[in-house]
């Protein structure tokens, strides 16, 4: 929506980025499983979604099984990085959406970023996987991506009226001080309605307080890597 080109890459088997960005996923016949394990060309299944500048390499549920198959494969770690290095430089950014465990597919993910984007749901659990995650990216650091950075801490799911999300917000604040975004995303109704209508929150409210929190984000993203304006600069993120 600030006019740079931007690439999605669902890498989570539950495909929630590609149905969240307005595709069936019921008539995805080809995703990032097959450039991953069949050498497919992303370029043949990258899809153009309904806003500008704005495309997507899909996933499936084929995506379940990738990892055990990628277990036998030559630099199993490096296999999404030998994918987007295909396409990476027709993009300003290039964001790829992980799921939820620390498997082979998010090692992937790390090795293949220059930066790694951490949402911090404002609840309990949050806080202990952190702990996990943090471990996972120096592991990565150490042996795999010497250049990954941690581009910040996103709190989400945050809601003022409550005394656990103000106690979160305090304590990574006070942990990680200066790599938290400014920005926060509070709960927001329309921010749970969009995905059920296939459209991304800014299409389908985009007055909407969740969608200002994440344009707010992106313009926070932008002016932290130096980019208030569309150039020739291209980023690989994680998230």
């Amino acid at each position: 929506m600030l006019e740079h080109k931007i690439l999605l890459v669902d890498a989570d088997p539950q495909a929630n980025a590609t149905s969240g960005a307005g595709f069936d996923i019921r008539a995805i016949k080809t995703s990032i499983y097959e450039t991953i394990i069949d050498d497919i060309s992303p370029r043949d299944i990258i899809l153009r979604s309904e806003i500008p500048d704005f495309d997507l390499l899909p996933s499936s549920i084929d995506l379940v099984g990738a990892e055990i198959e990628m277990l036998n494969l030559p630099n199993r770690e490096k296999l999404l990085s030998k994918v987007l290095d295909q396409v990476k430089d027709d993009y300003d950014f290039v964001l790829i959406d992980c799921s939820p465990s620390l498997g082979l597919l998010t090692v992937n993910a790390l090795t293949a970023a220059d930066s790694v984007l951490i949402p911090v749901q404002c609840e309990y659990f949050a806080l202990e996987g952190l702990g996990k995650l943090l471990n996972t990216i120096k592991i990565i650091q150490t042996r795999l991506n010497p250049d990954l950075e941690i581009e910040g801490f996103l709190l989400t799911m945050f809601d003022s009226r409550l005394k656990l999300s103000n106690q979160v917000y305090d304590e990574v604040k006070k942990h990680f001080q200066e790599m938290v975004f400014d920005t926060i995303i509070h709960r927001n109704v329309t921010l749970g309605e969009a995905p059920s209508y296939g459209k991304p929150v800014v299409m389908y409210d985009a007055n909407s307080k969740g969608s200002i929190n994440y344009l707010n984000l992106a313009r926070e993203l932008l002016q932290n890597n130096g980019l208030t304006q569309l150039d020739d600069s291209e980023k690989v993120m994680e998230v």
